[in-house]
């Protein structure tokens, strides 16, 4: 029986990060994957989505050009985007498993499931660790409807050879966002069936302004709206939902894509064998994203289920998980000032506290905000959505939480992160003096 100092579930980047911090203390590794080795984020979720979104950022900014100096057509080619995207994600296996040999881990394929405490089955081998990190990532949650087993999944649209011509998505978070958008701008006639509002997420008032941008795009957005079965019907597919005095929207698909909601990949890994213990599809964690019930095995990312569900969050999680591997369990994670943004054309992003939040925190607000299309930064570029909404307090300055939405809003939302997780205040912001004229030398009017 081959025995390690850590056995880690997954390979994505929780994975890869922590493998990292141990083998160079020394330890001996293995990392054990079913799927192709390099995880979600950079196969099946943010890289290669950007990467997509990069076709559809210059159809949108031809055509909001094309009566201010941009004459032309421009069109996306599905094939030729997917074949980009690839240029990206094909060689991402192959190099991490390149990199696991240099690094002189064991990297096995298989569905790993624990058969003690301390013991990994995968493919017939038994494995022992003095520790195991589980790092398997998020599947879909169930849908629990008849004809689930049609719902095809964002994997599998972000592997699209052809894009069907209608497409109808459940859910109405970042994943229907984004792909509805890309979608619509490809040619597709998308649908979005949402119980709730769309993008809850973030601020309301936010999404409002952004919604006008949904309904230029031809995207019919069915708020309110339960699916209650998908079915076959002729060579396409139905999707049923219900709504208060509607008890049959019925929408004629090609394609039905699951957008509502992930949760962790724990299902195979047989965690009562490993006297792991869950509640409720989660695993129970210490302050340390150590197990309660079984101090040999720690979980990071999207699988611990503690932060965000976003990259930078099972960096961290990997970073906290390696230093109290290698020290001892006495770190904790820190999620302060974690910015998350949606890829839609404009983005919408969010930072800290929301405004529901923030005032039942009973502190002394102050919030600035306003619709600004008629700023520079939206007008150059011609562009009627641009907003913000800062929450600040009163008493002691520090910026609580920031909403934006617009041009640049995925790449100035990080410096409202970093004045959050540093402490700085309002008036620091104000002080700075940024680059003219950029998404961030905005900054300073926003907090006015």
């Amino acid at each position: 029986m081959a025995s390690y100092d850590l056995i880690v579930i997954g390979s994505g980047t929780a994975a890869q990060v922590a493998v990292g911090r141990v083998r160079a203390a020394g330890w001996s590794v293995a990392v054990i994957d079913h799927r192709p080795f390099g995880g979600t984020c950079a196969l099946r979720g943010c890289d290669p989505k950007r990467m997509l979104v990069s076709g559809e950022e210059a159809i949108d900014a031809a055509r909001r050009m094309a009566r201010h100096g941009v004459d032309g057509t421009l069109a996306i080619d599905w094939p030729d985007l997917m074949a980009f995207k690839r240029t990206f994600t094909d060689p991402i296996p192959a190099k991490q498993a390149h990199r696991y040999a240099e690094l002189g881990v064991d990297a096995l394929h298989g569905v790993a499931r624990f058969a003690g405490p301390d013991t990994i089955v995968v493919e017939g081998r038994t494995l022992r660790a003095r520790h195991i990190l589980i790092a398997s990532g998020a599947r879909p949650v169930p849908l629990g409807i008849p004809g689930e087993d049609l719902v095809s999944t964002s994997d599998a649209f972000l592997e699209l050879q052809a894009l069907p011509r209608r497409i109808v998505l459940i859910g109405g978070g970042y994943v229907a966002a984004e792909f509805s958008h890309l979608a619509a701008r490809a040619g597709a006639e998308v649908t979005i069936q949402r119980a709730e509002r769309l993008l809850p997420h973030f601020d309301p008032d936010l999404v409002g302004w952004l919604t006008p941008r949904f309904e230029a795009l031809g995207i019919r957005v069915e708020t309110g709206a339960t699916v209650t079965r998908v079915e076959r019907s002729g060579s396409g597919l139905l999707v049923h939902a219900e709504r208060q005095g509607e008890p049959d929207l019925s929408v004629a698909a090609d394609l039905v894509v699951h957008a509502a909601g992930r949760g962790p990949d724990l299902k195979a890994l047989d965690l009562s064998a490993g006297e792991v213990a869950v509640q409720d599809g989660r695993l129970q964690l210490d302050a340390h994203l150590r197990s309660i019930s079984n101090p040999r095995v720690y979980a990071a990312g999207d699988a611990a289920g503690v932060g965000p569900r976003l990259t930078p969050v099972s960096s961290h999680d990997a970073k906290v998980v390696a230093a109290n591997l290698l020290d001892g369990p006495t770190h904790q994670p820190d999620y302060r000032g974690v910015p998350s943004v949606a890829f839609t054309l404009p983005p919408i992003a969010a930072v800290g506290l929301s405004e529901e939040a923030a005032r039942r925190g009973g502190v002394a607000l102050r919030v600035n905000a306003a619709s600004t299309p008629d700023w520079f930064t939206a007008r150059r570029l011609a562009e009627p959505v641009y907003g913000h909404k800062l929450l600040i307090d009163e008493d002691t300055d520090l910026i609580l939480g920031a909403h934006l939405v617009g041009p640049n809003a995925d790449e100035v939302i990080n410096v409202f992160g970093l004045a959050i997780r540093h402490g700085l205040t309002a008036a620091d912001l104000r002080s700075t003096m940024f680059a003219y004229p950029t998404g961030a030398s905005d900054v300073g009017y926003m907090l006015t």
